[in-house]
């Protein structure tokens, strides 16, 4: 009997050292994760949530207050050198690198709608193509085409990689890119009003995350569109498309990116009213339980916020604090990625 109690003892007790390894070796492993992007500490608060002025869109409107609590947030979007550290771990394959089955599409598509053709089913992205000319503005297969082979690592298409763009935003990512990674990266998405709430930097009744300075005015503030969209880009602010991470001024809370360079996906879904029905004060809003786009109401889609390279005064004036855009899913997009939050542990 004391023979098997020692024994059993034993075992209790490696049983109790491995788990302390493993707790160990899993607070390494956490810890490596969060030098690919340092996280920022938002103090939790208060805000006046929506457009600031006249010029916003309609599903900006009412401006709302929202309450929030602190909560961690990437300092930056995630690189590409992070997400291959993911996939390293992991060897996670991301949406545009599979192949898409005709019933997947039609699901994504308007009733009636006939069937696609074998090449829109390929393994791929959409790829911004400029013209070298005007174009109209609602004609936006102007200046984006679905091109086979095109994902995280050739972001461009086949002929690109990644060399000289490890610091470079990742794009072509999916929405369930983006929570595949902040799973594995101990985080999660953020959500819409804690995105605005972090792009405020702590300003109150701003347009844009510095102040209502406008994006002209003095240095270059953000990655945006110069020039004439899509056909002619003058690239004062250095870049033509895509900037490395913390090229410009961090705002208040000592984030960067948060106003252009590329959209950055959230976790809620898009519903174009949802400011008119989410009450006059919400408290830690995750969003609606359902989307809805006018434009689109066949197709459920996420919000993505920030703006990217490609807006302009002209065009897209997304670069606001306040701005909303959506799109579904399975979108990756040249001018798409994310960045990660983690809530602070009560």
């Amino acid at each position: 009997m004391g023979k098997y109690f020692v024994y059993l003892s034993m075992l209790t007790l490696l049983g109790a050292c491995a788990g302390n390894d493993s707790n160990a070796q899993q607070q390494k492993i956490s810890a490596e994760k969060d030098t690919l992007n340092r996280m920022v500490l938002i103090p939790g608060g208060v805000f006046a949530m929506g457009a600031d002025d006249s010029t916003g869109m309609p599903d900006e409107y009412p401006k709302h207050t929202v309450r929030v609590d602190s909560f961690w947030m990437d300092e930056h979007e995630v690189t590409n050198e992070a997400f291959a550290a993911f996939v390293a771990a992991t060897g996670y394959v991301t949406t545009a690198e599979k192949p898409l089955s005709k019933e997947e599409l039609m699901a994504s598509m308007p009733p009636g709608s006939p069937e696609p053709d074998s090449s829109m089913l390929a393994a791929g992205a959409l790829v911004f193509t400029p013209p070298d000319h005007a174009v109209p503005f609602d004609d936006v297969s102007a200046w984006w085409s679905f091109v086979p082979g095109a994902n995280w690592r050739h972001p461009d298409g086949p002929g690109s990689d990644l060399k000289g763009r490890e610091q470079m935003p990742v794009t072509q990512v999916s929405w369930q890119d983006a929570q595949a990674f902040a799973q594995w990266a101990d985080k999660r998405l953020p959500t819409e009003a804690e995105w605005e709430y972090a792009a405020r930097g702590g300003l109150s009744g701003q347009l844009y995350p510095w102040g209502n300075e406008e994006l002209t005015a003095g240095k270059p503030k953000a990655n945006t569109w110069n020039g004439n969209f899509p056909f002619r880009n003058t690239k004062t602010d250095g870049f033509y498309a895509a900037a490395p991470v913390k090229s410009y001024s961090p705002n208040g809370y000592k984030l960067y990116d948060m106003s252009g360079n590329v959209w950055e996906w959230c976790a809620d879904w898009y519903d174009a009213n949802y400011y008119t029905t989410s009450g006059k004060q919400a408290s830690n809003p995750a969003g609606p339980a359902r989307a809805y786009d006018p434009e689109d109401p066949a197709a459920a889609k996420r919000v993505i916020r920030g703006g990217s390279y490609m807006c302009s005064d002209e065009y897209c004036r997304g670069y606001r604090v306040s701005a909303r855009m959506k799109t579904t899913p399975e979108s990756g997009l040249s001018n798409l990625g994310f960045r990660c939050v983690r809530s602070v542990q009560r």
